[in-house]
């Protein structure tokens, strides 16, 4: 793609329209904004800007279509696709700014919030008023919410309460050409034309710039159980996840850890578990509710399934801060691996029954390839993160070959029924992949979408295709 190059006319006309205090051309603030939490990519961009308003975001825009200048949009900088990377330079637009939270409707159970409000902390706003806001991803205490509606991000609380495409009822948006709309409305049905709010979800600011997110909530649950799970084998871990819906339960969370990965968790994090020798997987099964009778209960239709599936061990966690304990481990695994080795991670999902048949796959390939590799993830909506680590893979190995070992993780993937990203998104990182799920006519449509709403290709180039 070919861009102009920004040039000192350019940064005053910015400067002009939005307030020079808003940008930003300093070594510190290109060299902060040209990376994110994606492996050790580097991009830089030609200029920051924060402005704070949806029509300084419409200015800025109008000014950069004009003169064909890349505009890579931003939030929080935790995603792992390199979705918010400068790959072409120009400007680096970050959304720190749009950090309030306008509105909390109790009586409509809704929210108005700029996207820069950082996850937990309106997770934690709303629950102040008996509210749930139930889309939590890892990263929550530190990524954007409008982070989360770019890369359509879940969490472990999807398997029951849904994904974010469930919660996001409306949204501002700045179009690629500086125009601003509503997508939709503020109601829980929509039958009027395209759904567009539905669109720019997952969208990873190809589409247009969020300013402004009308989110639903529901009421939330008096009480929650957590129960660790225990297995000799991943397969059978695995095996259980579809096993415990069929017998009718649905928990909040149903999540899978192998055992590497716990032990890189207590080296990094100093949490105290006792790690047992002939356990290698685990399952964390959390149920929820308003009635404590009706969660022991499901607890014990679960207990009934596990020992189908050579169960050695279930432990109930019997305070908060156990429960906060086992969250952690879980929560921190990422971060802990990443400290441990050189490593990739891949974000695939399969409906749920295929995960035995995900993670032999995976270790299968990891063996003749070289590399080893640690799994864990929301199992019971089928998402399993794929941590490929380096170990005994040469250096030439690792550059030439891993990628070969990639496509064949996600063409398993996608013979199981599922597909190559369930949150992370496809951003810079995974776009060569994009060709094993997707013919040429579903890319092609999807092009075409992208060339209507920016006609110019100048928003966050080189993304997704």
């Amino acid at each position: 793609m070919q861009f102009t190059k920004i040039i000192t006319a350019h940064i005053d006309e910015i400067k002009t329209a939005i307030g020079a205090e808003n940008v930003f051309i300093d070594e510190e603030s290109l060299n902060s904004y040209s990376h994110d939490e994606t492996e050790d990519l580097k991009y830089y961009p030609e200029i920051v800007v924060k402005p704070a308003d949806a029509a300084s975001v419409s200015a800025l825009l109008k000014i950069c279509n004009t003169h064909h200048i890349p505009v890579t949009p931003r939030g929080g900088g935790t995603g792992l696709s390199g979705a918010a990377l400068p790959i072409y330079g120009g400007v680096l637009l970050s959304m720190e700014r749009f950090k309030a939270i306008l509105d909390i409707d109790v009586e409509n159970l809704q929210a108005t919030v700029e996207p820069g409000v950082i996850t937990e902390e309106f997770m934690n706003a709303v629950a102040e008023k008996g509210l749930l806001y139930p889309v939590d991803p890892s990263s929550k205490g530190s990524c954007f919410i409008g982070g989360n509606v770019a890369h359509c991000s879940g969490g472990p609380r999807v398997v029951k309460y849904g994904t974010i495409r469930e919660y996001i009822l409306n949204l501002e948006v700045v179009l690629p050409t500086g125009e601003i709309i509503w997508t939709g409305a503020n109601t829980l049905k929509y039958a009027s034309g395209y759904n567009l709010t539905q669109l720019m979800i997952g969208s990873e600011g190809t589409l247009g710039v969020v300013t402004k997110i009308v989110t639903k909530l529901i009421p939330k649950s008096s009480h929650s159980v957590l129960m660790l799970a225990s297995f000799k084998e991943n397969e059978q871990a695995c095996a259980a996840v579809s096993a415990i819906f069929r017998a009718g339960i649905t928990p909040s969370a149903l999540e899978f850890m192998e055992r590497k990965g716990v032990e890189w968790v207590i080296q990094f994090d100093d949490i105290k578990f006792d790690l047992k020798d002939d356990v290698n997987a685990f399952l964390m099964i959390e149920f929820d509710g308003d009635d404590l009778d009706d969660i022991f209960k499901n607890c014990e239709k679960a207990n009934i399934v596990l020992e189908q599936f050579e169960c050695t061990e279930v432990l109930f966690a019997d305070s908060a801060q156990q429960k906060e304990d086992l969250w952690r481990m879980r929560r921190t695994m990422a971060e802990s691996v990443k400290s441990n080795s050189v490593y990739k991670e891949e974000d695939t999902v399969v409906p749920r029954a295929a995960l035995p048949q995900l993670i032999n796959g995976i270790k299968e390939i990891g063996s003749r390839y070289g590399f080893e590799s640690v799994c864990y993830g929301h199992a019971g909506d089928g998402n399993l993160h794929v941590n490929i680590i380096k170990a005994g893979m040469s250096d030439e190995d690792w550059k030439n070959k891993l990628k070969d070992g990639i496509v064949e993780i996600f063409t398993l993937t996608a013979a199981l029924g599922g597909t190559i990203s369930g949150e992370h998104g496809i951003g810079l990182v995974q776009k060569e992949f994009m060709p094993i799920k997707y013919s040429e006519l579903n890319l092609n449509l999807m092009r075409g979408i992208k060339s209507v709403f920016d006609p110019s290709g100048i928003l966050n180039p080189g993304k997704i295709f």
